[in-house]
C-alpha cells in the first residue's frame, strides 16, 4: 500500500509539474506571437495608404486561444464558446485557452495535495471543487458587472431621453451618453454605436449588445428603439418612461436582498458551526477526535461531512435568492 501511495504521489506530482511546463510554454509562444503580430501591423501602416480600408479590432474574430493547436482543439466543444462569452460578459480580456489551463492546473495540484491525507472519492471531489475556483472568479465576476450595469442604465436612459428631446438624433445621443456616464455601461455603450457607426447598423448593433449584456432592462430597451425605427413616435417619452419603471424595480431588488440576507446569514452561520465545533473538540478533547481520524472509515465520513455541508449551503443560497 505504501508503495502504491508513492507511485501515486510521483505520478501527480509529475502531471502538475508538466502542465506548469506548458502554461509557462503557452505564455512564452503567446508573447513571441503577439510581438510578431505588432511587428505585421507595423508594416501593414507603412504599406497600406491611409486612404484604405484597414482591418479594425471590432470586426477582427477572437480566436480562444493564441496557440493554433490548442485553439483548434477547443473549437471543437461548443461549451467553449459559452466559457467565452461569460469571459466576454465579464469584462475580462482572458483567452479561453489560459481559463482552462489554469483550471486544469489547480485541479492537478489540488489533487496532488489533497491525495496524502484524504481518500481518492474526496480528494477528487475537493480537486474538482478547487478547480472550479477560476471559472467561479469569472461567474463573480460578470455577475457583479451586470449590477452595476442594472443599477447606472436608468440614469443613462434618461440622460438619452433629455438628448432625443434636445433635438439630437440617436446615434449623436448614444455617443453623448458614452462619454458622460460610467463603466460598464460606457463601455456596451459605445461600442455599440461604434458598430453602428462603422456599418453594421442598429438593428445588428443591437442584437450584439443584448448577446453580451443579456438583461431584462437592456432587451426593453432594444424593444423600444426597434419599434420606434418601425412604426415612428416620441422615442424620449419612452425612454424616460423605461428609466422610471427601471428605478422602482431596482428599489424592489433592493429590498428583497435585504429580506434576504437574513436567511444568507443564517445559511453560512449553519454551515461554519460544524467546522466550529469540531475544531473546539479537537482543543478540549483530542483523544475524543482522534478515533474519528484513526478510524478506516473516519476519513470518508469527514469527506462526506464536508461535502454535505457545502451542498446545503449551495441549496440555502439558491433558496433566499429570490428573483424579481
Amino acid at each position: 500500500m505504501l508503495v502504491v501511495s508513492i507511485v501515486v504521489f510521483f505520478i501527480l506530482t509529475f502531471l502538475a509539474i508538466a502542465i506548469v511546463v506548458a502554461v509557462s510554454w503557452m505564455t512564452f509562444m503567446k508573447s513571441k506571437a503577439e510581438a510578431t503580430e505588432a511587428a505585421l501591423d507595423d508594416q501593414e501602416s507603412v504599406l497600406i495608404p491611409p486612404a484604405g480600408i484597414q482591418e479594425t479590432q471590432l470586426f477582427r474574430e477572437e480566436k480562444l486561444s493564441t496557440i493554433a493547436v490548442l485553439d483548434s482543439l477547443l473549437t471543437r466543444f461548443d461549451v467553449m464558446e459559452l466559457i467565452k462569452q461569460r469571459i466576454a460578459q465579464a469584462g475580462l480580456d482572458w483567452p479561453v485557452g489560459r481559463v482552462m489551463a489554469g483550471m486544469l492546473l489547480t485541479f492537478a495540484v489540488s489533487l496532488a495535495i489533497l491525495r496524502t491525507f484524504l481518500p481518492w472519492l474526496g480528494s477528487i471531489a475537493g480537486a474538482v471543487t478547487l478547480g472550479y475556483l477560476p471559472y467561479g472568479y469569472i461567474a463573480r465576476k460578470r455577475s457583479k458587472r451586470f449590477e452595476k450595469f442594472r443599477e447606472y442604465f436608468p440614469d443613462v436612459l434618461d440622460s438619452l431621453a433629455r438628448a432625443l428631446r434636445a433635438g439630437y438624433p440617436l446615434s449623436a445621443s448614444m455617443d453623448m451618453i458614452a462619454s458622460e456616464t460610467l463603466p460598464p455601461v460606457s463601455v456596451e455603450i459605445r461600442r455599440t454605436s461604434a458598430e453602428a457607426n462603422l456599418g453594421v447598423g442598429w438593428n445588428k448593433a443591437l442584437e450584439d449588445l443584448s448577446k453580451r449584456v443579456p438583461l431584462l432592462e437592456v432587451n426593453l430597451f432594444i424593444a423600444a428603439v426597434q419599434l420606434h425605427a418601425r412604426t415612428g413616435g416620441k422615442l424620449s417619452e419612452v425612454m424616460g418612461g423605461l428609466a422610471e419603471t427601471m428605478r422602482e424595480s431596482v428599489a424592489l431588488q433592493g429590498e428583497v436582498k435585504s429580506l434576504a440576507a437574513h436567511g444568507k446569514l443564517t445559511g453560512l452561520v449553519l454551515s461554519i458551526l460544524p467546522i466550529g465545533i469540531c475544531i473546539m473538540m479537537m482543543i478540549v478533547s483530542p483523544g475524543y477526535m482522534t478515533v474519528l481520524f484513526n478510524h478506516p472509515w473516519g476519513k470518508n465520513l469527514i469527506t462526506a461531512a464536508v461535502v454535505c455541508l457545502i451542498l446545503a449551503h449551495v441549496v440555502i443560497r439558491k433558496i433566499v435568492d429570490i428573483k424579481v
